[in-house]
């Protein structure tokens, strides 16, 4: 079990009959432990207060222990603790009354949704001590819950004498000789003066007070009936709504929803920066020569492809991407169209399948591949993609597009393409530093699981990694990280929890295999935007679009709909705005259908606070007439 929060449960410390305390790690790989209300407590309001309760109690005593992260109105309420101030959880529930038991011992222990708890223990002051507390109220107290009832003995009652009758005292009889009249003491006294009423002005005073609190109350629910509200953040245990605007939208690819917790800056980060993500192919079509005669070495053009990742920077059309996927250098295109042609020669049975890596080696350093004229260059055409992508696909979706300019593998290999299509969702370069070692960041990038090359389904990953180290790959400064998302993510980003990019996917020359886990950092990307004069700008709309994410995770789905509603218009390829505005749309409906307060209970205090001052007001007339 674990609850919707941004902890990872290594093991847990030990169980009781309200819950379980766990050991944990943030995404910083910090070390905490984890208190959960579990149960038939979880599901208890006077539990789930208590938890509450307690937890705060401890944050405010002196010297006591305040919790890192907590989410009390979670399905299974629950909070965290730094490691190093000690076991918070297991504290928090010995304030609770509960001693842990072995973990093993669950299904002794913990009472299920099903049971039932007994009501919490009455809130007392001081540090929570180890050991059963003593009941402070009849109540019975949770630990006691299944205990088995000890019979009581009957105890045999002691004889009682009967009581000695009290007589009243007799008054001494009257003298008869008596004269009434020689009494020294008064026979008549003067009244006293009347006192005034406090109870009725009171009264009165009661009766204003009840008539101007309902009256403000019916003004306040009065002023708020027109306004939109702005509940909390979503419950994060609640579904998340994925239905497109449109049945004939194609999906969004990368979901942020699904690949990080929900409601979390993860997702929020995801959410921001995929759309501006592209499928990026690139075909190449050109003869292997011999060097010296000029001579083809097959009579047939040789036509190979490179995929990768690229992203956009500006809603003009201009994309960034890898340098070496879209404009190979002479060696490398060499290279790929002799295994291209090795492998129809295998096909054609002309060629053993264990020696398509001696035929590269020996024709590497005697071929060329050139155009159809051996004077000419060989040919090539770029293509890009949003959202769920197809290989070989020559129409639309798939875009054109043109390399505008390319830096060499050794100065960042990169490259700039320019697509014929504007109204796009651009990304935000960040302007910090490069990330040091230990930074914790998002990887994005193109990836697919089917195995045949042709027509394969590509779809957007996304990965949390860290940066492990830095280096160099020729004269660029490059950060490491200890992931990676697969052969065809070279060109993705790494981004921020703002979901600025912070980092361009390339080979790392020194992993085995070249695994993409090296980041050019941004100053690169900028050198090079700079020379093809582009400016990495964010437009109107996808300024309102990261506004209509901040409205949706902020729970103002009103102002969420409409803004996202604008972006799904001004740009069709951003099928994310599209799904979170369907979202924000449902959650509207949804809070719409539940009930309003009424102000009924207003106008009945009104009613009644009149009916007491007038009332009040009649009495006051009458006595004063008397």
């Amino acid at each position: 079990m674990q609850p919707v929060g941004p902890y990872r449960f290594t093991e847990a410390l030990g169980v009781c009959q309200v819950g379980t305390a766990w050991w944990a790690v943030d995404g910083q790989d910090r070390l905490v432990t984890v208190a959960v209300l579990e149960g038939a407590a979880a599901a208890d309001q006077p539990w789930r207060q208590a938890f509450a309760n307690a937890a705060n109690a401890m944050a405010q005593a002196p010297g006591g222990q305040r919790y890192v992260n907590a989410d009390f109105a979670a399905a299974r309420p629950w909070a965290a603790y730094a490691s190093e101030e000690g076991m918070g959880a297991q504290r928090l529930f010995q304030t609770l009354g509960m001693e842990l038991q072995p973990a093993e011992s669950e299904a002794e222990v913990l009472i299920p949704a099903t049971g039932t708890v007994a009501q919490p223990p009455q809130p007392v002051s001081g540090a929570p001590v180890s050991g059963t507390p003593t009941p402070t109220s009849g109540a019975p107290l949770p630990w006691a819950m299944h205990a088995t009832a000890v019979p009581q003995q009957p105890v045999e009652a002691a004889p009682i004498s009967p009581a000695r009758p009290v007589l009243p005292t007799e008054a001494p009889p009257a003298d008869p000789f008596a004269d009434p009249f020689a009494d020294p003491a008064r026979r008549i006294q003067p009244s006293p003066a009347p006192t005034r009423s406090r109870g009725l002005r009171a009264a009165l005073v009661a009766g204003l007070v009840v008539l101007l609190a309902a009256a403000g109350t019916g003004a306040l629910l009065w002023a708020n009936s027109g306004e939109e509200s702005s509940p909390n953040r979503p419950d994060p245990g609640t579904g998340f709504a994925t239905t497109p605007a449109t049945a004939s939208a194609s999906a969004p690819g990368l979901k942020p929803w699904a690949q990080a917790a929900p409601y979390s800056p993860e997702e929020r980060a995801l959410a921001i920066a995929a759309p501006s993500l592209v499928f990026v192919e690139a075909s190449f079509t050109g003869f292997l020569r011999n060097t010296k005669t000029g001579a083809p070495i097959s009579p047939t053009p040789v036509t190979f492809k490179r995929r990768c990742s690229g992203f956009v920077v500006n809603s003009d059309g201009t994309v960034l991407t890898n340098g070496q996927c879209v404009r190979p250098t002479d060696e490398s295109a060499r290279e790929r169209a002799l295994y291209t042609l090795g492998r129809i020669l295998v096909d054609q049975k002309r060629l053993a399948p264990t020696g398509l890596d001696g035929y590269v080696r020996s024709k590497l350093a005697v071929t060329r591949f050139t155009g159809t004229d051996p004077a000419a260059p060989f040919t090539s055409q770029v293509s890009a993609q949003f959202n769920v992508a197809r290989g070989d696909l020559a129409t639309s979706p798939a875009i054109p597009g043109e390399v505008v300019r390319v830096l060499e593998p050794d100065a960042g290999n990169l490259a700039v393409v320019k697509l014929p299509q504007a109204k796009l969702p651009a990304v935000e370069l960040a302007t910090a530093a490069p990330p040091g070692p230990g930074t914790v960041l998002l990887v994005l990038g193109y990836q697919t699981t089917d195995t045949a090359f042709r027509g394969a389904r590509f779809t957007l990953d996304s990965k949390v990694v860290q940066v492990t180290g830095t280096g160099n790959q020729g004269s660029v400064a490059v950060q490491r990280v200890n992931d990676g998302l697969g052969i065809y993510s070279h060109g993705g980003i790494a981004v921020d929890t703002a979901g600025r990019v912070v980092g361009v996917l390339d080979s790392d020359r020194a992993a085995d295999g070249g695994a993409n886990r090296a980041l050019v950092p941004v100053s690169t990307v900028t050198g090079l935007l700079t020379e093809a004069g582009v400016d990495n700008t964010l437009s109107a709309t996808d300024k309102l679009y990261r506004s209509g994410l901040d409205a949706w995770f902020s729970g103002r789905t009103a102002t969420a709909v409409s803004h996202l509603d604008a972006v799904a218009d001004a740009q069709p390829t951003n099928l994310l705005a599209q799904a979170y505005r369907q979202s924000a749309a449902d959650r509207d409906r949804l809070e719409a259908d539940e009930p309003s307060p009424s102000a009924l209970p207003a106008v009945i205090f009104a009613a009644l606070g009149g009916a007491l001052v007038v009332g009040l007001l009649a009495l006051l007339l009458r006595r004063r007439q008397r």
